[in-house]
């Protein structure tokens, strides 16, 4: 099928829906909508073209038309499904679907975490059928996932692929496992941040500030999370630790749990994990007020006062090296960038002193830093989430989920990670990231820090077998 203006439908007229119809609008095809609740198809119409206008286009050029129900979309060549992230009730609007559209038709699903073989699992022509799964807001997100189901024909993967290039997306291809790439890969990223948390580590905006400020991510965990609404955010965690049967790596979190029960979604209900009633925004995290008295620039590794090491987090907590070293321990968090931080977590072994701790903030201040201090955790913050980040990508490579450029790609675009995870694995070195984990592994006693094997053999120095 040639993807030039063909017809397009757009199944749910909430966010998704809505930005997918404007996509394919933009690109010059006719596109149907169709929403169950009456008069919300026409409703995203508006909206479409007052968001095209106020970025000064010409929203009469977009084709785009409400119908009133599923029969109007008799004429659509290809039909993404964006409604509600439920296997049953998607498996019974493409029964619907494929009694309604020609033999032809592309039909594509927009689940963020559902397999697509199990949506069509009941289909007459599953061979048609394939994940095309798009990032919020779509107008502005580059990338899309291509995902075929166990049936789904070459031909219609690639059309779905060239549909999404035609859009301006950039296209990664997934194997039908739970989460795809981008979901599965990301959940270290919120479930470390709960557990952090959680375990009384640090303050959510404390978090967030460490995986800004020194991890470089461009959003914290906890302010994402309210973004994307914690109803979602969970339902996909734990649609993801379902499917891979209950593995502690894609464990919930209870406390997310519970402002789901509380209702508190995030911006969309007004409060989440912060509070934005009234106009609020998250508060500032507070960091370490000024040294006491100067201190010369330093770097992990240096000597302080009393003999006491400042040492790069290798995962140990403080305590631990301490004993390793025979001297008290300041940790320092790992940055992607140590020159770009400006922010840094440290945490301090029980036989450091006072004034040795406010040396180490004074050098690490001295650099340009907020330095926050934490409780004495294994990996501190950015050490731990990073190292899991780069697990997950290691697994899913092992898995064959995707290939290794598609992976990082996914992670850069897909969630505006300042790198891949393949990528930040090879930038701390393979070695480094598995001697985090083997030490997250011992302390924590959890099997969720346990290592993928091929991360392990990589990091042995093992070459690639059967590279994806």
């Amino acid at each position: 099928m040639s993807v030039h203006r063909v017809s397009v439908a757009a199944v749910g007229a909430g966010t998704m829906g809505a930005g997918i119809a404007q996509i394919a609008a933009a690109a010059g095809h006719p596109v149907l909508i169709y929403d169950a609740v009456p008069g919300a198809a026409a409703a995203a119409i508006e909206k479409i073209r007052d968001r095209v206008a106020r970025r000064g286009n010409d929203p009469s050029a977009l084709n785009l038309t409400a119908v009133p129900d599923l029969a109007g979309l008799a004429p659509a060549q290809v039909v993404v499904e964006a409604v509600v992230e439920d296997l049953t009730v998607k498996r019974a609007l493409f029964a619907d679907l494929e009694r309604v559209v020609s033999p032809g038709c592309v039909l594509a699903t927009n689940t963020s975490s559902l397999s697509p073989t199990a949506i069509a699992r009941d289909l007459l022509h599953p061979e048609r059928f394939v994940g095309l799964h798009f990032f919020n807001p779509v107008p502005a997100m580059k990338l899309a996932e291509v995902i075929p189901g166990l049936a789904t024909g070459t031909h219609v993967a690639d059309t779905a692929a060239a549909l999404a290039e035609s859009w301006g997306k950039t296209v990664v291809r997934a194997s039908a496992t739970p989460g795809f790439i981008v979901n599965r890969i990301a959940r270290p990223f919120y479930g470390e941040a709960w557990r952090l948390y959680e375990e009384g580590a640090a303050d959510p905006a404390t978090i967030d500030a460490v995986l800004t400020g020194c991890g470089g991510f461009r959003m914290g965990p906890f302010a994402l999370m309210d973004l994307i609404g914690h109803d979602v955010n969970e339902a996909v965690t734990r649609s993801v630790w379902s499917e891979f049967g209950f593995d502690s790596r894609y464990t919930p979190s209870l406390a997310q749990r519970a402002l789901t029960d509380a209702g508190w979604l995030g911006r969309k209900s007004g409060r989440g994990v912060y509070d934005y009633r009234d106009g609020g925004t998250p508060p500032a995290a507070v960091p370490a007020p000024p040294a006491p008295f100067a201190a010369v620039p330093a770097a992990p590794g240096d000597e302080l006062t009393d003999g006491t090491l400042l040492l790069p987090s290798t995962g140990r907590t403080a305590a631990e090296l301490a004993v390793m070293h025979g001297v008290p321990v300041v940790v320092t968090d790992r940055a992607l960038n140590g020159e770009a931080a400006t922010a840094v977590a440290v945490a301090a072994s029980p036989d450091t002193s006072p004034r040795a701790l406010h040396e180490a903030i004074g050098m690490l201040q001295e650099l340009g830093r907020d330095v926050y201090v934490i409780d004495d955790v294994p990996g501190l913050i950015v050490t731990r989430t990073v190292a899991m980040l780069v697990n997950a990508g290691y697994d899913a490579l092992q898995h064959r989920v995707a290939s290794a450029a598609d992976i990082d790609s996914a992670m850069r675009l897909g969630l505006n990670y300042p790198a891949g995870p393949l990528e930040w694995g090879d930038r701390w070195g393979l070695p480094a990231v598995l001697d985090i984990l083997d030490a997250l592994h011992r302390a924590e006693g959890d099997p969720r820090y346990r290592a993928s094997t091929l991360l392990r053999r990589r990091a042995c120095g093992s070459p690639p077998v059967n590279p994806v």
